[in-house]
């Protein structure tokens, strides 16, 4: 077994000895999800992607939150958690931290992630914590049997919002760039060739990274990104994200504004030479923000593929460098010494 390591010896992820394919990441659990739900999409793709990674199932863990995506670690043969509602980067950050011979994956949903959870998510992503995010989104609560979410659009009739939904949603790669997240990229369940390239990127990606999956749930939301699967409307509407290349669809294409900003006009109204060409790893976020708003109002443009992918030392790195010159400059610590220092005194 080889182990790799990195400038300052902090130990990475340990490679597997024996090949693993994708039976071997299937658990004995029964799948549990509505017939015909975008998750098994996503398992599937998970499953038959992980094996890639040349790790031990020993040395990969699945923690999640609640919600209907958060069954997922139980049919995963890696280690697992099913945590709390909206902490499960709370606790996956402990996890990555300490662990760093770990590969840590979350897995939440909209609205998991983003009501309860808000908090913990942005604080993960700022702190570019070695860990990779899946964030199903189907803009709308499925556990709890179909109230609106923090991604519904405005006016969504559902059991929570009889006359409408009268808030603002949430764009998940809006927020996720601006917390500063050095890595972030919107995917669909239905494209397992594009997902899993996504994800590849992902797991290679050192820090945070942020895939939001748009998912359906054909019970509560069914048909909510009917236009991105659609064959007659897809090519023209998704706007492929690839680092270097032209950012266009079929028919559309993306240039600068006149006001700075940029625009999706008509492909055969613009030359090559005025066709944005996408930049990943682009220091300043604001191309990154800007196309994140593409998507704006009602998926008549979607980018899809990674908005950012930015390198900046994790903060496992940087915490792991504070130990080590800790120890250097004061020797090992003692845990007694540390608990009995200050005020203390005894009883009895």
């Amino acid at each position: 077994m080889s182990e790799l390591t990195n400038g300052r010896g902090l130990s990475l992820v340990p490679k597997s000895d024996v090949k693993l394919g994708m039976k071997d990441f299937k658990s004995d659990q029964e799948v549990r999800w509505c017939p015909g739900c975008g998750d098994y999409a996503i398992l599937a793709a998970v499953q038959s992607f992980v094996p890639e990674l040349g790790l031990r199932r020993e040395n990969m863990v699945f923690v999640s939150g609640i919600g209907c995506s958060s069954r997922f670690p139980y049919y995963m043969d890696t280690y697992g958690f099913h945590s709390i509602h909206g902490r499960a980067p709370a606790i996956a950050t402990g996890l990555a931290a300490s662990r760093p011979d770990l590969s840590v994956w979350v897995i939440t949903g909209d609205g998991d992630a983003l009501s309860i959870g808000g908090n913990h998510l942005i604080h993960a992503l700022r702190r570019n914590v070695n860990l990779n995010i899946l964030l199903f989104n189907n803009r709308i609560y499925g556990l709890t049997k179909g109230q609106y979410s923090p991604t519904s659009e405005v006016g969504k009739i559902t059991k929570s919002t009889p006359m409408g939904s009268l808030d603002k949603p949430f764009n998940p790669i809006s927020l996720a760039i601006g917390a500063e997240a050095s890595f972030v990229a919107r995917t669909i369940d239905s494209d397992r060739k594009h997902l899993q390239s996504v994800l590849r990127e992902a797991a290679e990606h050192r820090g945070t990274s942020l895939v939001e999956i748009y998912q359906n749930c054909n019970i509560f939301n069914d048909n909510a990104f009917e236009q991105l699967k659609d064959p007659e409307q897809r090519d023209d509407i998704t706007l492929r994200l690839e680092h270097g290349q032209p950012i266009v669809s079929a028919s559309k294409a993306v240039r600068r504004a006149a006001d700075g900003g940029i625009e999706v006009v008509p492909r055969s109204s613009v030359s090559e030479d005025e066709i944005l060409v996408h930049d990943a790893h682009r220091a300043d976020p604001s191309l990154a923000f800007a196309l994140s708003r593409l998507d704006e109002p009602a998926f008549e443009h979607v980018p899809i593929g990674v908005f950012r992918s930015v390198q900046r030392p994790s903060y496992d790195e940087l915490m792991a460098t504070q130990l080590e010159e800790a120890v250097g400059e004061r020797g090992p610590g003692d845990l007694d010494d540390l608990l009995l220092a200050g005020d203390t005194w005894r009883i009895g």
